[in-house]
C-alpha cells in the first residue's frame, strides 16, 4: 500500500518519506513542480499539482491507505485570506480524498493552536491534549489557520463515523533540511553569537523532526478505527538538556566553542518589543501580540505534555537531542 504525503518537500515531510521509505512502503506526494526532484530523491512518486485543488487531491489519492497532511503556510507574507484557503481550505480538501480512498488522516498540527503565551503558565507537562484553547492574537494567522483547519478535522470525523484522523501537535521542530529554526541558529552561531538568555536552566520547547516522524508512522499503523484523536509530540528522548546544554551542543556540532554572554531580561524584552514595532512598521498588525509568545519560549519551561501518545500508542521518541542536533547540523556544517 501507499501513503500519500503533502508538504513532502518540507522538514516534516521530508523526514516522513524518509521513515517510510526506511521500513520498505512506496511514497506519493502531492507537490509543486518546483519540488518534483526533492521529493523524487527521496524515492517518491510525485503527483504535480496544488494541495487547493481538488482533481490532483482526486489523482493523488487513488489506492492509498494513509494520507499525512504536512502541507501549509507557516511565515509568510500572505494575508489572512491567502492562510485560509490553503491552511483550512486544503486540509477540507485532505478530508475528502481521505473519506474517498478509505485512509487513515494524520494531520500534522501545532501546539499553537492552545495559544501562545499563556500556555506556559501551566508549568512543565501542564499543557495536556485536554487543555482549553486559549485566546489568540488577531494578527496570529498561523495558529488561527491550524486551529480552525483541526477543528475541521475533529468535527468531520465525529459528523458521521465515516473518517478515522489523528491530530499530531508538534512544537517547535528542528532538523536537516529546516529553512527556519535550525538554518538562523546555526547562522548566528557562525557569527559568534551565543547569548546566554536568563539562567539557561529551563527546556526550550523543542522537538527533532525525526521522532516527529516517527510519531506519525505510529499514528499510521494505530488502531483508532474511526473517529478523532490527537497527540502531543513535544520532547526527544532522555536526557533532557536545558536551554543552556541546547545551544551548547549546537554550538559543537558546527565547530564554535561556545561562550556564553548573558543578556539581562529587561534588554531582552526591550529587544522584542523593538523587533515587534519594525515589523509593525512594515505589515501593520502582523506581528502585534507575537512578542511575548518569543519571551516565553525562551525563557518557560517546555509545558506541553507528550504522556498520551506513550501511553495509547506505545511510542517513545527515538532520537535523543543529542543525536538529534549532530543530525541537524550535518547538512549546515559543510556550508
Amino acid at each position: 500500500m501507499t501513503v500519500l504525503v503533502t508538504g513532502g518537500a518540507g522538514l516534516v515531510g521530508s523526514h516522513v518519506l524518509e521513515a517510510v521509505h526506511a521500513r520498505g512502503e512506496r511514497t506519493r506526494v502531492l507537490v509543486r513542480e518546483r519540488s518534483r526532484a526533492i521529493v523524487e530523491g527521496f524515492g517518491a512518486e510525485a503527483v504535480v499539482g496544488d494541495i487547493t485543488d481538488a482533481v490532483t487531491w482526486e489523482r493523488a489519492s487513488q489506492g492509498v491507505k494513509a494520507i499525512v497532511h504536512a502541507a501549509a503556510l507557516v511565515v509568510t507574507r500572505d494575508s489572512f485570506e491567502e492562510f485560509t484557503r490553503v491552511n483550512v481550505g486544503g486540509t477540507r480538501l485532505a478530508i475528502d480524498a481521505a473519506r474517498r480512498a478509505g485512509a487513515r488522516l494524520i494531520h500534522v498540527s501545532s501546539v499553537a493552536v492552545y495559544g501562545r503565551t499563556e500556555v506556559y503558565a501551566a508549568g512543565k507537562d501542564g499543557v495536556t491534549e485536554d487543555y482549553p484553547f486559549q485566546p489568540l492574537p488577531a494578527a496570529d494567522f498561523y495558529a488561527r489557520t491550524k486551529r480552525s483547519a483541526e477543528q475541521l478535522v475533529q468535527q468531520e470525523a465525529a459528523r458521521d463515523g465515516g473518517l478515522s484522523a489523528i491530530a499530531i501537535r508538534p512544537n517547535v521542530i528542528y532538523g536537516e533540511r529546516d529553512r527556519l529554526f535550525t538554518r538562523r541558529l546555526v547562522a548566528n552561531l557562525k557569527r559568534g553569537l551565543l547569548p546566554q538568555i536568563g539562567p539557561g536552566t529551563n527546556h526550550l520547547s523543542c522537538v527533532y523532526a525525526g521522532n516527529v516522524a516517527s510519531a506519525i508512522l505510529a499514528a499510521i499503523d494505530a488502531p483508532l478505527e474511526r473517529g478523532f484523536r490527537a497527540y502531543n509530540v513535544t520532547r526527544d528522548a532522555p536526557p533532557l538538556l536545558t536551554q543552556r546544554e541546547f545551544f551548547e551542543t549546537f554550538a559543537r556540532g558546527v565547530g564554535v566553542q561556545p561562550r556564553f554572554i548573558p543578556v539581562p531580561l529587561a534588554i531582552i524584552r526591550a529587544g522584542v518589543v523593538w523587533w515587534s514595532a519594525l515589523r509593525h512598521l512594515v505589515r501593520p498588525g502582523r506581528y502585534a501580540g507575537l512578542g511575548g509568545a518569543a519571551i516565553a519560549f525562551l525563557l518557560g519551561e517546555n509545558p506541553y505534555s507528550p504522556a498520551r501518545i506513550g501511553a495509547e500508542l506505545g511510542w517513545t521518541p527515538p532520537f535523543d537531542t543529542r543525536t538529534a542536533i549532530a543530525r541537524a547540523v550535518q547538512s549546515f556544517a559543510i556550508r
